[in-house]
C-alpha cells in the first residue's frame, strides 16, 4: 500500500498570523480555518495541487524554542529578488552556522522557523 504525505504540521501560538505569512510567501490558498488551525494548499489547478503536502498550522501554548528539526527549502527563479520579497513580508535572514560560502540563504519566518531559499536550478528560465 503506497504511503503519501498529507500535510506538514507547524506549531504556532497564532495559526492565522503565521498562515498569512506563508500564504503570501507561497501564493497558496487557505482551505480551512478555525481558531486553533489553518490549512494552506497549493493554488487550485496548479501543478502542485493534490501533489504537494498541505501546510497545517496548529495552535500550541508555547513559543518556538531551539532550531527546527525539519525545514522547508524553497527554490525560486531569482534568489536575491525572492529573499528581498520574503523580507518585505516579515521574514529575516538567520545564521545557523551555515558559513559565508554557501549557495543558499537561511531565513526565519515571523515565528522564528528556519527555511532556506536556494538558487535557481541550472538552465531554468
Amino acid at each position: 500500500m503506497p504511503l503519501g504525505i498529507q500535510c506538514m504540521c507547524i506549531d504556532t501560538t497564532d495559526p492565522s498570523r503565521l498562515a498569512t505569512f506563508w500564504q503570501a510567501a507561497l501564493g497558496w490558498r487557505r482551505t480551512h480555518e478555525e481558531h486553533d488551525e489553518v490549512v494552506l494548499e497549493p493554488p487550485m489547478g496548479s501543478p502542485q495541487d493534490g501533489v504537494a503536502p498541505d501546510l497545517l498550522f496548529l495552535r500550541v501554548p508555547e513559543e518556538k524554542a531551539g532550531k527546527n528539526r525539519l525545514h522547508l527549502d524553497l527554490r525560486p527563479k531569482e534568489q536575491a529578488a525572492e529573499v528581498a520579497r520574503l523580507e518585505s513580508l516579515g521574514a529575516r535572514r538567520a545564521d545557523v552556522g551555515q558559513g559565508a560560502d554557501v549557495s543558499w540563504v537561511v531565513m526565519v519566518d515571523p515565528d522564528g522557523n528556519e527555511f532556506c531559499v536556494l538558487q535557481a536550478l541550472e538552465g531554468e528560465d
